[in-house]
């Protein structure tokens, strides 16, 4: 497995694959890679004759006052378990590489974008679009593969391809968790002992969530209700949002007559964690 830094090493790497009429996967990380980022690599691995993982904190997605400067990082970690999930190539550049000093172009979006993580997060996914479509251009796999925890990310993603037309499939894979059921996530990191314990109100809120939908219930407001008493009776949570969309535009509804998202956020002490849970996939 090669490490590269540079965009033109990813270019030469894949155009000798092309050569040999090879298929190619893209796995965009930030790194720190756990369990949830070996199914999406391990998905690339079955799908396709090679593999790229880009191991890549984007400064373009954080705001001023978030994690940018601790967010965790270990390339000699995420190289070992690359490779072992059968990754071929890490991309893993500097800053500089990926926005040269006069960088002024970027991808926005509108619709997709104002709900959910939108609303707290409000320059986040013009960040994600900017970097997830350079990294489409750099290395022009046939499919890229995205976690459905960051499930508004997929679907921004899946409508960027879309109105770009963009010649990649987009493939989504399942959230994977942790023993007690909390979604993987490199922020776990964050939490101390006493904080790790209360995080699993989020997954304990799905699963209220789903039981609701399971038992015929159809009114949104009631399922939030339920899962919101859920989270509030855990002292150390703090709820940004819990919201059920359409899961193709990401507009709230008022009742599930279609396919649908249930999304939160929730802050375990100062860290801001994600779940959900999409209506079709029960």
């Amino acid at each position: 497995m090669k490490i590269v830094k540079t965009i033109s090493e990813v270019r030469e790497q894949v155009r000798q694959w092309r050569k040999e009429g090879l298929t190619v996967g893209l796995v965009p990380t930030m790194g720190y890679l756990h369990e949830g980022h070996a199914s999406l690599i391990d998905a690339s691995h079955r799908d396709n004759d090679r593999t790229v993982v880009s191991d890549f904190v984007n400064p373009m997605q954080f705001s001023p006052t978030e994690d940018l400067e601790s967010y965790p990082r270990d390339l000699e970690h995420d190289a070992v378990l690359a490779e072992a999930h059968g990754c071929d190539m890490i991309f893993n550049p500097e800053p500089e590489e990926m926005y040269h000093k006069n960088f002024s172009s970027f991808v926005d979006m509108t619709v997709l974008t104002e709900e959910l993580c939108g609303l707290s997060r409000p320059i986040h996914f013009r960040g994600v679009c900017t970097v997830v479509s350079k990294l489409f251009n750099i290395v022009k796999p046939d499919k890229a593969y995205f976690g459905k925890k960051d499930a508004q990310q997929l679907a921004v993603i899946r409508h960027m391809v879309d109105d770009l037309n963009m010649d990649i499939e987009i493939i989504g894979c399942p959230i994977i968790r942790e023993d007690d059921g909390l979604a993987k996530s490199s922020r776990n990191t964050y939490l101390n002992e006493e904080e790790r314990k209360s995080a699993v109100v989020l997954s304990k809120a799905v699963e209220i969530g789903k039981s609701a939908v399971r038992n015929g219930v159809r009114e949104c407001a009631e399922i939030i209700s339920e899962m919101k008493a859920k989270i509030e009776s855990e002292p150390l949570a703090r709820i940004d949002y819990i919201k059920i969309v359409d899961a193709e535009t990401m507009q709230q509804i008022k009742k599930i007559d279609r396919p649908a998202l249930c999304a939160m956020a929730v802050y375990i002490g100062k860290t801001r964690l994600i779940d959900n849970f999409f209506t079709e996939d029960m």
